[in-house]
């Protein structure tokens, strides 16, 4: 028999027992440029700065079109350059994140995104032809010849 006041159940467990912190299996330092994801966010890097170059070099014609695409270069410019500095100076160690899942949900927002933006410059890009009527007498396209050859680029 137990003594009195004492039960025969044991204490609840303590939950931070069961729930450990996420193991961060993506490397930090130069070594994430080794890995899949440090080579995808350098592209994105890479081609962000590319297409924000070119989209800014053309007149731009329908500025709520190209002003979107612009705002997702920019965007996702900045942020492929802060995702990476986490780990190139060792702040995901740090940090108690799921980096896995967290690197899985940047590259698809990035490319959801991006890909939106492609959309809206392919269709810019396709009005080249019509033209844009300042009056009656004076008719110039859309875009110029070079400006539509620097927006295929950016759509790209």
């Amino acid at each position: 028999m137990l003594p009195r006041g004492t039960s025969s159940m044991p204490p609840p467990p303590n939950p931070a027992a069961y729930f450990p912190p996420p193991r961060v299996t993506l490397p930090s330092g130069l070594e994430i440029l080794r890995t899949y994801s440090g080579a995808v966010i350098f592209l994105e890097i890479l081609f962000g700065t590319i297409v924000w170059i070119l989209v800014a070099s053309t007149r731009v014609p329908l500025p709520l079109l190209q002003g979107w695409v612009m705002f997702v270069a920019v965007t996702a410019w900045f942020l492929s350059i802060v995702f990476l500095c986490v780990f190139l100076f060792g702040y995901a160690n740090r940090i108690a994140v799921n980096w896995n899942q967290t690197d899985f949900l940047f590259h698809g927002a990035t490319f959801v995104f991006y890909f939106g933006a492609f959309l809206l410059q392919a269709a810019t890009t396709s009005l080249h032809h019509f033209p844009r009527k300042f009056n009656s007498t004076t008719q110039e396209k859309i875009l110029a010849d070079h400006e539509y050859n620097i927006s295929i680029a950016a759509s790209v």
